[in-house]
C-alpha cells in the first residue's frame, strides 16, 4: 500500500461499511475513531471487526498482524462528536437514507475543525443534496466505497459544485493509503458504479420477464462472457478492441426490435463516421496507437487464461447445492 503522513480519521456509522472502511484505513496506518447510535454500539462493533479481521487473517486475506493494526489503531468514540473533535477526515456510513443522513452530517460538521474534510459513503444520493446539511460545505464530497469495503479495490470521490477542489488529491492520498483505486465523478443521481450497475441488472430482469433466458442462464452468460473481461477493462476498451464500427452494426440489428431502448449513441455515431474505430485505427474512446495492439491483445490474452485458472483454483461459488 501507498504510505503518507498517519491522519486522525473518524468513521461514523460503524456497521458493515463503515466497519470495513475502518479496518482497511486502519491498515494504512492511521488512527480510526468508530462512532455509532451510541459508545456500546460501537464498542460492541469495535470487537465484531477485530473478530471478522482474525478470521481475514486465517484465510489469507489480511496480512498476519492485522488484528494487532487494527486492535491498536480503532478505538470506540462515546460519541459523534467525541469521534470527530479534532480528527482530519471524517467518513459517514449511515444508512442510506437522506433524514439520517442530514441528521448525522449536522452534528459531524457541527463538532468537526472547521478544515476537517468530510466525506460520504452514500450510494446514489446526489452529494449536493447532502451538502446542505453541512457547515463549510466547501470541505465535503462523496466518497464512496464498495461492498465488502476490504477487499474491492474501486472508490467513487464525488465533489458537488461547492466543492473546494484542493482537497480532492488529499482525499486521493488517504483512500490510497488504505489500498484502494479512486476515480473522479460528477454529482449526479447514482454517480457511475449503480448507474451501470442497476442498467444491467433492469436489462437482466427483462430478459428474465420475456422469457429469454433463466436467472441462472443469464448469470452464467455474463460471468462467462462480456463479465470475464471486465476485472481488466472498461467498457470504452473493450469497445475498442471489439471495433466501433463493429458495434454500430451490431446497434443497429438490436434497433429493428427495440430503436429507441438501443439507439446508437451520439458519440459513437461520430468517432465511426471520422474513420476512428478503436485499436484497429489508432483512435476512438481511448486513442490507444495502433503501434500498442499488439502488446494489447497479448496482455488481454494473458489475462483471461490467468483468470481461468484463478476460477479453478478457488472452484465454483458455493450458490448451488452440488458447487
Amino acid at each position: 500500500m501507498p504510505t503518507m503522513d498517519p491522519k486522525v480519521i473518524a468513521v461514523v456509522g460503524s456497521g458493515y461499511m463503515g466497519g470495513g472502511i475502518a479496518q482497511v484505513l486502519a491498515l494504512g496506518g492511521h488512527d480510526v475513531r468508530l462512532a455509532d447510535v451510541s459508545a456500546q454500539v460501537a464498542a460492541a462493533n469495535r470487537e465484531r471487526l477485530l473478530t471478522e479481521a482474525a478470521t481475514f487473517v486465517a484465510d489469507g486475506l489480511f496480512p498476519s498482524d492485522a488484528v494487532e493494526r487494527i486492535e491498536a489503531r480503532v478505538t470506540a468514540a462515546d460519541s459523534i462528536e467525541d469521534a470527530v473533535a479534532g480528527a482530519d477526515f471524517v467518513e459517514e456510513a449511515v444508512p442510506e437514507k437522506i433524514e439520517i443522513k442530514h441528521e448525522t452530517l449536522r452534528r459531524i460538521s457541527a463538532a468537526a475543525r472547521p478544515d476537517a474534510i468530510i466525506g460520504s459513503n452514500t450510494s446514489t444520493i446526489l452529494i449536493g443534496r447532502l451538502a446542505e446539511a453541512v457547515e463549510r460545505p466547501e470541505r465535503f464530497l462523496g466518497v464512496h466505497y464498495s461492498n465488502p469495503a476490504p477487499f474491492i479495490p474501486g472508490v467513487e470521490l464525488i465533489p458537488h459544485a461547492g466543492t473546494d477542489e484542493a482537497i480532492l488529491p488529499v482525499v486521493e492520498e488517504i483512500v490510497a493509503s488504505s489500498g484502494k483505486e479512486t476515480a473522479r465523478i460528477k454529482d449526479s443521481t447514482g454517480f457511475v458504479l449503480n448507474r451501470l450497475q442497476y442498467a444491467l441488472f433492469h436489462e437482466a430482469t427483462q430478459l428474465v420477464e420475456e422469457g429469454v433466458a433463466t436467472a441462472d442462464d443469464i448469470d452464467t452468460v455474463v460471468r462467462t462472457t462480456f463479465g470475464f473481461r471486465l476485472p481488466f477493462f472498461g467498457p470504452f476498451a473493450i469497445a475498442d478492441m471489439a471495433g466501433l464500427d463493429v458495434y454500430s452494426f451490431c446497434y443497429e440489428s438490436l434497433q429493428t426490435r427495440w430503436p429507441e431502448r438501443f439507439a446508437t449513441p451520439a458519440s459513437l455515431a461520430e468517432l465511426v463516421d471520422a474513420g476512428k474505430f478503436g485499436t484497429k485505427s489508432g483512435a476512438g474512446y481511448l486513442d490507444v496507437p495502433a503501434e500498442r495492439a499488439d502488446d494489447l491483445v497479448a496482455y488481454r490474452n494473458r489475462a483471461y487464461v490467468a483468470m481461468a485458472k484463478l476460477k479453478d483454483e478457488l472452484g465454483p461459488a458455493p450458490i448451488h447445492p452440488e458447487a
